[in-house]
């Protein structure tokens, strides 16, 4: 007795499956530009109120500021969506500058580590930072916020330009834990050497680019709210 074949179901065609694939790729990528699109003022918004914070935080007398961004003759008042680096004045009271915060950054071990600094012009001082992002190691890359040794580096550490080659007088950099002996030198942290050489790069390469602005256009800073 003969059994009827077997029915082998007809396969879809390369050309259906080809739509099928386009079509959800499409749907995907539109759902991805609509989150995008949704969360990006979000997270805009969210960052203006971390560097915000941070700036009052580095400069603490400060009880306003204004944002300045770099232009070919110098600076001019701007907002915080600017592109390129930014200074972030501070003001009394009285409207004085007591200073002005900057952004820095550097690899560190595992990724790049971002600062906010405060500069004091009058004094070439940096004063203190605040990490805007760090995913270093726990316990280690972290003690960066809580080794009192390594934040009494920031108490003044010497960041002063020279008039004669409109850099830094001297590099700012970071020496072996138990060896600063100059007051532009950083400490580092035991144990924690390679985030602490970061800061000390980072540092060296925003306040060679930026002291120097800075201090050509001072007058503008300190007269900005008149």
């Amino acid at each position: 007795m003969s059994t009827p074949e077997e029915q082998v179901p007809e396969l879809p065609s390369s050309t259906k499956l080809i739509t099928t694939l386009g079509l959800v790729a499409m749907i995907s990528g539109l759902l991805v530009v609509g989150v995008y699109e949704f969360t990006k003022p979000i997270i805009v918004e969210n960052q203006r109120l971390a560097t915000e914070r941070a700036v009052f935080k580095v400069l603490p007398k400060a009880t306003s500021r204004l944002t300045f961004k770099i232009t070919p003759t110098g600076i001019a008042l701007s907002d915080d969506k600017a592109e390129g680096p930014l200074i972030y004045a501070g003001y009394d009271k009285q409207l004085n500058l007591v200073g002005v915060a900057l952004n820095a950054a550097a690899q560190g071990y595992q990724d790049t580590i971002k600062l906010l600094y405060g500069y004091q012009p009058n004094t070439g001082c940096i004063t203190g930072f605040d990490v805007l992002k760090s995913t270093e190691t726990p316990g280690f890359g972290t003690k960066i916020t809580t080794d009192v040794d390594f934040l009494a580096n920031f108490n003044c550490l010497e960041a002063k330009v020279s008039v004669a080659t409109s850099t830094l007088a001297h590099t700012i950099k970071t020496v072996r834990h138990g060896t600063k002996t100059q007051a532009w030198e950083i400490d580092a942290i035991s144990g924690s050497t390679i985030t602490s050489n970061a800061i000390g790069r980072m540092l060296n390469q925003s306040g060679q680019t930026l002291h120097p602005i800075i201090m050509n256009n001072l007058t503008t800073l300190e007269t900005a709210n008149d």
